[in-house]
């Protein structure tokens, strides 16, 4: 008996769309795009060509209505979330959107209350989760926690320079010229101004995927503490009283990138290099540094973890959750704790 493929509709194929999302979809074995909702009709023409999807609508209330799918991928500008996620979430299936969960955190409990009310789950975009080198290394994180074996936790870094984030990864794009959409956005956070929005919003487009992976490695939820005025330094304290610190940008790159985070322990670390957001087949790389002491050498490690990148597992990760085999990597209620830290970080730093 051939195994059931999830059904899977795409609302949006844009650059993200294709390149981080869509190409890792119509290769996965465990699922079918059955449908794809796109505004730019030639786009939308073109992209179904391309990857043998054989229904193309322009709105997504026409794809819901009409199709039987068992999931959505709504790779749109965030800024728009509130307007087109509780629409989505009406279909009653598990709906995937980049990250953050919305521009501001008003917008966000708005998609919290829709997900709650639709009885189904949105999981968010946080791909960093999904890297394979993130996967291991939380399995080993969480044994060494409850073990004790390097003693407790003391101290979480996140190290995130600018650089190259796409690494040729938008080669092959499918682009036309197709004429200027009207879009619909969500209206700007009521409680700052508009200088202090501009850097929430440079923040939480650039940033908020180390407040989330903060939150990851830590096993818990934190808060801020101290944003250094020269807005490279977020330092903040976890539930439990761990330090977490978010180095952002110190530097840059031209042609690399440099993410790094590290988790310590008193006689020990486990550290994660992660690659460019849309590297393609390449994962990130875990080395787990032991000093038990008692006469026992230390030691350092690192696994041979394989050849796949992060958006690509994270796909897997979302059919999988559709199917019940897993929870939701980064689900509504969890995304909508970023946005606060990160309204939080921004009060800190601008007293506003």
């Amino acid at each position: 008996m051939a195994k059931k493929k999830v059904r899977i509709g795409f609302a949006g194929v844009g650059g993200m769309g294709q390149m981080a999302h869509l190409r890792n979809y119509v290769v996965n074995e465990d699922c079918e795009v059955v449908a794809i909702a796109e505004l730019r009709e030639k786009t939308g023409q073109a992209v179904a060509r391309r990857h043998g999807i054989g229904k193309v609508y322009r709105e997504a209330a026409d794809m819901i209505k009409a199709e039987k799918l068992d999931g959505i991928v709504a790779s749109q500008p965030y800024s728009r979330h509130g307007v087109i996620v509780p629409e989505l979430l009406k279909a009653g299936v598990p709906v995937f959107t980049e990250k953050p969960l919305a521009a501001s955190v008003e917008v966000g409990r708005k998609i919290l209350a829709a997900v709650k009310k639709s009885g189904t789950f949105m999981m968010i975009g946080y791909h960093k989760r999904s890297d394979p080198a993130t996967m291991y290394a939380k399995t080993e994180i969480d044994r060494l926690v409850k073990t004790g074996e390097l003693g407790h936790l003391t101290y979480v870094r996140i190290l995130m320079p600018a650089g190259d984030w796409i690494a040729n990864g938008f080669l092959g794009m499918v682009r036309e010229a197709d004429p200027p959409v009207h879009l619909q956005w969500d209206p700007p956070a009521f409680d700052m101004d508009e200088e202090t929005n501009k850097k929430y919003s440079a923040f939480v487009n650039y940033y908020i995927h180390q407040v989330n992976l903060m939150r990851h490695l830590l096993g818990e939820s934190y808060k801020v503490t101290y944003a250094d005025p020269s807005g490279v330094l977020l330092a903040g304290q976890s539930a439990s009283g761990v330090a977490c610190t978010i180095e952002m940008s110190p530097y840059s790159t031209s042609i690399d990138w440099q993410e790094q985070a590290l988790v310590c322990f008193q006689k020990g670390w486990v550290k994660i290099d992660l690659p460019a957001p849309v590297a393609l087949n390449r994962p990130g790389r875990v080395e787990i540094y032991k000093d038990p002491r008692d006469k026992k050498s230390p030691t350092l490690t690192s696994p041979t973890l394989p050849w796949v990148h992060a958006m690509s597992q994270q796909a897997s990760n979302f059919i999988a959750a559709i199917q019940g085999k897993r929870p939701p990597m980064t689900d509504a209620a969890e995304a909508l704790e970023d946005l606060i830290v990160a309204r939080e970080y921004i009060r800190l730093l601008t007293g506003k």
